[in-house]
């Protein structure tokens, strides 16, 4: 092991043949001598420490580095002489000074010395990687930066700001970790409190949005222009509007000083279906009523109830009208019941931190959504607010959106908030919003298939990893009373307001309202957290009848096709299921296209007798409808007879779109 070295340190202009010669002597002569009268000895080792210099070149050691480049060479020389021969290029360790940045204790090198001797590599480079801390403080030497995740610094401090941005940096790094967001968030709070000449930072709420603490475009310019001064960094323009509290723009302040930005992109594993299912751990609904739990809704289908009532006196709309019998049957409904949700209009706006007026022009779907999602979430032992920033996906069916005539009809001066409260696509995004959540946000309009196309897309989120957590469900709320003088004039209502499906007396379809929501987890995920799990979604299939008998009339084959396509997904056999859930048409025509369906697929080859299957309990499957006069059936577990355990089986979903 040859460990010599003479430092004479200078620029090459200054070197002289004496300097020169006097580091070459230790290194190359003194290699080159134990090579020749070694070579004949068989060593099992030749080791030389050489130095990192020669390898990435080291300001005024030129003389040292041309040393240690000719022990490199002949390391390499000897192995192709069939020798042995290792160069060890070091970097700094703690007792000397070297241009790495990240000297290595003796253990470190000693553990260094030992890998590397056992490496089939002429030469290594036993260096230490830079830290987190050296990273942050710009020491990561320039040859090494594509080794590592560099600082963002470069592309984001403000001109004449480095010394700023390190010594801010410094200080956060002596802080414990815990604190560093803390005062963060107090410079943040203090400088806000300068833009909007408030006395004192305890004038601005660290969990409030800007927008509600009184920023506007200006002021928000004015906010980063004191932040990029006290801070160091180049920030953007947008910044309070991509970082809406001050304790997010905290959090991303110290991510930048830091460089603690996770990777953004996702690593994706697609999971086993039969490994790890997707199972539901929570749920929330609101059923007409009165119905405001599930254990409310199971104890009324246990009980062989429905909760059909009367229209409601409370909504505007003109019963005397509704019920009256023009000659043309114009805008006159042929029931007089329907399954409707009370106090539809009652909502804790403040509890979401939304101003009375901009909940007077949200769709009453939207705030119904807010306080299910809520509630499914605690009732799975999860905290809503502790779900921010969070990889949590929102999947939201829904079917009609009439709330739109009441808003534009209206004298309240809502305009400025419709186009958020009225708009499709913020049914779900509000919930994403309002809870911080980064998943997807997607609401589905597939007719009564909405809320089975919502729960398989979110299986398949959670299933590829890009959802974490997710929320599945659906709402309906009968704002205005077309779909009641609509479906009378097609002759497609019934007139006692109740849905005979499959049944001799089938006279048309009944209209209700409600909303509900499922918590869905990964079966791992769910163990790991220790949520109770209240059903498995094995599988699920989606399809569309394409061109088949009339735009709403139901097709056989292509309810066929998606049930098969479900249950091949789930790895079940139809004589495994034991009950499917279905809501037909409670049309003549309807009905029997999809009993029939029923029977070509479930009705064909049982067993007789209870089944004797190992496998979860049942799996349920259906075929939705399309707008217009042909519901289709969604999926779910049925109920149990009266005197049955009051609690639902799992199953899957195999929903349809259109």
């Amino acid at each position: 092991v040859h460990t010599a070295g003479v430092l004479d340190d200078g620029v090459v202009t200054g070197l002289s043949p004496e300097r020169l010669s006097g580091v070459l002597r230790p290194k190359v002569d003194a290699a080159w001598h134990l090579h020749e009268l070694t070579r004949d000895m068989g060593l099992a080792g030749f080791v030389m420490f050489s130095s990192v210099s020669g390898v990435m070149g080291s300001a005024g050691q030129a003389n040292y580095a041309a040393a240690n480049v000719f022990m490199d060479a002949l390391a390499q020389y000897r192995r192709a002489e069939g020798l042995a021969g290792l160069s060890l290029a070091w970097g700094a360790w703690e007792q000397t000074s070297g241009m790495t940045g990240a000297p290595l204790t003796v253990e470190q090198g000693l553990a260094l010395l030992d890998a590397a001797t056992g490496s089939d590599e002429p030469l290594v480079v036993p260096i230490g990687a830079p830290s987190g801390d050296q990273r942050v403080l710009g020491l990561v030497p320039p040859l090494l930066r594509n080794l590592v995740r560099g600082t963002r610094r470069s592309a984001a401090t403000a001109a004449g700001g480095a010394s700023t941005a390190a010594d801010l940096a410094r200080h956060l790094l002596a802080l414990p970790a815990e604190d560093r967001v803390r005062h963060a968030v107090e410079l943040v709070r203090t400088e806000a409190a300068a833009v909007l000449g408030h006395a004192s930072a305890r004038a601005v709420e660290p969990g409030r949005e800007f927008r509600e603490l009184g920023f506007d475009s200006l002021t928000a310019v004015e906010l980063r222009n004191r932040l990029t001064t006290v801070t160091g960094l180049r920030l953007t323009a947008t910044l309070v509007f991509d970082y809406p509290t001050p304790h997010g723009l905290a959090e991303h302040l110290v991510a930048e000083l830091l460089d603690e930005h996770g990777e953004t992109g996702t690593s994706v594993v697609a999971a086993d279906v039969a490994d790890d299912p997707v199972v539901i751990v929570g749920m929330a609904c609101r059923m007409p009523g009165g119905i405001e739990t599930p254990d409310d809704l199971w104890r009324m289908l246990a009980d062989g109830e429905d909760r059909i009532t009367g229209f409601p006196t409370d909504r505007g709309w003109d019963l005397d009208a509704l019920f009256g019998g023009g000659g043309d049957n114009r805008g006159v409904s042929a029931t007089r019941r329907g399954g409707f949700l009370h106090d539809v209009g009652g909502f804790d706006a403040g509890f979401f931190g939304i101003s009375p007026r901009e909940a007077m022009a949200m769709d009453p779907q939207q705030r119904l959504l807010l306080e299910t999602s809520w509630e499914a979430l605690e009732r799975s032992g999860i905290d809503p607010t502790g779900l921010r920033s969070s990889a949590t996906g929102i999947f939201v069916g829904t079917t009609g959106q009439d709330y739109a005539n009441l808003v534009m009809t209206s004298r309240e001066d809502v305009e400025g908030h419709a186009s958020t409260g009225l708009a499709t696509s913020v049914i779900s995004g509000r919930v994403s919003y309002a809870l911080g959540l980064e998943g997807p946000a997607l609401t589905v309009d597939t007719a009564c298939s909405s809320s089975l196309v919502a729960l398989h897309l979110a299986a398949q989120s959670l299933r590829s990893g890009e959802s974490s957590l997710a929320l599945a469900g659906g709402v309906t709320v009968l704002s205005t009373p077309m779909n009641f003088f609509g479906f009378t004039r097609q002759g497609g209502l019934a007139g006692d307001g109740l849905c005979k499906a499959f049944a001799d007396a089938a006279d048309g379809t009944g209209w209700s309202e409600g909303v509900g929501m499922l918590v869905l987890e990964r079966l791992s995920d769910a163990r790991r957290n220790g949520h109770d799990v209240l059903a498995v979604v094995r599988g699920s299939a989606i399809n569309q009848d394409g061109a088949s008998n009339g735009l709403t009339a139901p097709n056989g084959p292509s309810q066929q096709r998606v049930i098969r396509q479900a249950l091949a997904t789930a790895g079940l056999s139809a004589d495994e299921v034991d009950a499917v859930e279905a809501h037909g048409t409670g049309t003549t025509l309807g009905d029997p296209i999809e009993a029939q369906a029923l029977l070509a697929t479930y009705g064909q080859d049982r067993r007789r007798g209870p089944s004797t299957s190992t496998s979860p309990p049942p799996t349920s499957t259906g075929r939705p409808g399309r707008s217009g006069s042909s519901p289709r059936r969604p999926a779910g577990p049925r109920p149990a007879a009266p005197g049955a355990p009051e609690s639902p089986p799992s199953g899957s979903a195999a929903p349809t779109p259109t």
